[in-house]
């Protein structure tokens, strides 16, 4: 069904407001940063960071959250957006801040750059950040639904999310499509998960859906692979959803 609606609305992803806009010139230069690793600009070309970036509503001053921030792609182009009125948080479940030195990684942009900052915290405990405008999380939310985030609350995790939002902030979901109606077989498999089930999950937590944006998505993919099998590692069909706190 998705790759059915794909192509009926793969033309007006690119005309929905938060994406008709030119990018604004501090994306420009967030991207364009000298300062950036190598293997971050050589993902920019699979990645489409001044579409997601414009989609995330990101602006100076911003305070962001990066959810499981891997390497630290998003985080430091959220750091140059913010800027030194604005702060973006790397906040990692401490049940797994040693698998694949996800913690180690995060500690080093916290040194990195002074609007960041680390948070290693409890995933089904409560949390210190509160009163930001975005979280995000890209292919992580998957993770939620398998051994290795070693015991998470789905329901817990997504209020966490709610709470720490101000009225009118944005959740950013990214991830892998699993097959419609595929279930919660796919997450631990396959490391995807049905669209479907974040929107519901999501919205439970009080979350309004704001839609969608498709610059990630490949109808090429069948969503039968693993995500890291090498004929589509790269290249899955990808998600985009932006939900919204109501405002006060």
């Amino acid at each position: 069904m998705r790759k059915i609606v794909w192509a009926a609305v793969a033309a007006l992803a690119f005309t929905a407001p938060a994406l008709a806009e030119a990018t604004p010139e501090q994306i420009q230069a967030a991207i364009a940063d000298t300062t950036r690793p190598a293997d971050d600009v050589e993902r920019d070309a699979a990645r489409h960071p001044a579409e997601l970036l414009a989609y995330s509503g990101v602006q100076e001053g911003s305070v962001v959250v990066d959810w499981i921030p891997g390497g630290g792609y998003f985080t430091r182009l959220f750091s140059d957006i913010a800027g030194p009125g604005g702060k973006v948080y790397a906040w990692v479940p401490q049940e797994i801040a040693g698998e694949h030195d996800i913690g180690t990684h995060a500690t080093a942009l916290a040194a990195e750059r002074k609007n960041v900052e680390t948070v290693i915290e409890p995933l089904n405990g409560p949390t210190k950040i509160a009163n930001v405008d975005i979280v995000w999380t890209s292919q992580n939310y998957h993770d939620l639904h398998t051994s290795f985030m070693k015991g998470a609350d789905v329901a817990a995790f997504n209020k966490r999310v709610y709470d720490m939002l101000k009225p009118g902030g944005y959740f950013i979901v990214v991830d892998h499509v699993a097959a419609e109606g595929s279930g919660l077989e796919a997450p631990e498999k396959l490391h995807r998960i049905d669209p479907a089930i974040v929107k519901k999950e999501v919205e439970a937590a009080g979350f309004q859906f704001e839609g969608e944006s498709f610059v990630l998505s490949n109808p090429a993919d069948t969503h039968e692979l693993m995500v890291f099998d090498e004929k589509i590692r790269g290249k899955t069909d990808q998600f985009v959803y932006r939900f919204k706190k109501p405002a006060a």
